[in-house]
Parts: structure tokens; C-alpha cells; sequence
């Protein structure tokens, strides 16, 4: 586990919400919080959270849709002990479970209305980071279909997948999708306007059979490149990252 001294204490949401988080390792940032936001459930309904870390994604959507059951899956001890610590601290029920996707635990091989998920995006190879736990939170070692197979798995019929991604799966992901998981809609994720979307947040319902759904991107910052020491995060960015809206909401 790690130790007080091995932590930092971040806001999310505009300190709405505290999690404590490895100084040295995975530590979340946007993609959590904008996972959180693209995820349709209401209240009374059921979310499991793929690698749940340390609780972002979960207790950002906890904190955004009150009176959800939220359950986690997290492959790491220390991060799986971490989430738990972080939804005691922040008052929102969180079940979190240690175990692997590919082995779901007992406890969670039940039916959930929503699954998210925001798998590990970087390849193998190359040089990975010192630390091995966010080596291991965000070098890809379970492929993408994997991960689209177990939240399949997981969902009641009519239920409701959400990822992020790099924008470089998508094509695994769309293919992993068939046959059980139709309706699907794809959010561009771009840093800036005119930018090429490194990211995508994808969305499917099992069973579904509309029309696929290429979404106009979702642009975070505001001019052409970055400006001082500032976020500078566009209005609909910003409502979305600090205020907790909605990320899908014009395309509901």
C-alpha cells in the first residue's frame, strides 16, 4: 500500500471532489473526469468501472448523478485500496473489487446498466516508465477487445458500454463491438481547434441497432496553441471538467 508520504491530495471537479493519488505513478487528469461525463446513467441505476485506479472516473460520476450503484474492477492492490480510501473520504458508496477482466471476480459477474472503461493506451514496447504501477496502468497488455468483450459481458440487455481511448483503437474497438453491441456513437477528442483527435470517447448499447454515429469533436482549449501558464480550457471544457455537465448532452 502506499505510504501518506507517497500521496498527494488533487481536486477534481473544482474541489468538489478529493482523491488522493500516487505522486510517483498513474495519476488521473481529464480523461477520467471526461469518461465520467459521456456516461448516461441515472439515478438508482448500476456502473461498473473496467480499472477503476484510484476511484476518478467512479466518484467523478458518483459525484455528478447522485444515488448510483457503482461498483470498480482494479487489477493493482495499492490502486484498488486507494479507490476505496478516496469514496470513504468523499462520501459516495463504491464497491471495489482486485481481480483481473479477463478473471472477473465473483461478485461481479452480475448484470450493470452502464459498464466504463478507460484502458491502458499506450503500445508495448519502448521505454516504460520507472514506476511499475503506472507502467502497468497505462502500457497496453490486454487488448482492446478484451475489454469490449468483458463489458459486454457484464451489461444487461439494452445496457450501455462508454470508453475512451487513443484514437489509434478505435478500429479495434468498433470491430470487437459485433455482434452485441450496436448503436454506437464516437466522440472526437481534439487538444485544439484544427487539431487531429489524439482520443475518442466511444458509446454502444448492447443490443442496439441504430445507425452508427461519427459525433463533430469535442474541443478542450481555447486558440492555437498553448498560452502561458494557464488551462485555458474552452466554455464547454470547462463546464464539463469543472462544473461536472453533461459531455454528451447536445447529441442526446
Amino acid at each position: 500500500m502506499f505510504a501518506a508520504a507517497e500521496l498527494s491530495d488533487d481536486k477534481f471537479l473544482c474541489g468538489r471532489l478529493r482523491l488522493l493519488q500516487p505522486v510517483k505513478g498513474y495519476r488521473a487528469a481529464t480523461d477520467p473526469v471526461l469518461l465520467a461525463a459521456a456516461c448516461p446513467a441515472t439515478s438508482g441505476q448500476s456502473v461498473l468501472d473496467l480499472g477503476c485506479g484510484a476511484g476518478a472516473a467512479a466518484l467523478c460520476l458518483g459525484l455528478r448523478v447522485p444515488g448510483l450503484h457503482l461498483a470498480g474492477l482494479e487489477l493493482q492492490p495499492d490502486y484498488a485500496d486507494l479507490a476505496r480510501q478516496n469514496a470513504q473520504r468523499n462520501g459516495i458508496a463504491l464497491e471495489v473489487h482486485e481481480g483481473d477482466l479477463a478473471r472477473m471476480p465473483g461478485a461481479l459477474r452480475r448484470d450493470f446498466d452502464h459498464v466504463i472503461a478507460n484502458p491502458p493506451y499506450y503500445p508495448p514496447g519502448g521505454s516504460p516508465s520507472p514506476v511499475p504501477g503506472r507502467a502497468r496502468a497505462m502500457r497496453v497488455e490486454t487488448p482492446l477487445a478484451h475489454w469490449v468483450a468483458a463489458a459486454a459481458r457484464r451489461l444487461r440487455p439494452g445496457g450501455w458500454l462508454t470508453l475512451i481511448c487513443g484514437a489509434d483503437g478505435l478500429p479495434e474497438v468498433l470491430s470487437a463491438m459485433a455482434p452485441k453491441l450496436g448503436s454506437a456513437s464516437v466522440l472526437p477528442l481534439a487538444a485544439r481547434e484544427g487539431r487531429a483527435a489524439l482520443r475518442v470517447v466511444v458509446q454502444a448499447r448492447k443490443g442496439g441497432r441504430a445507425a452508427f454515429r461519427l459525433l463533430a469533436p469535442f474541443v478542450i482549449h481555447q486558440g492555437p496553441a498553448h498560452d502561458g501558464d494557464r488551462e485555458n480550457y474552452t466554455p464547454e471544457a470547462n463546464a464539463v471538467l469543472r462544473e461536472g455537465a453533461d459531455l454528451l448532452a447536445r447529441f442526446r
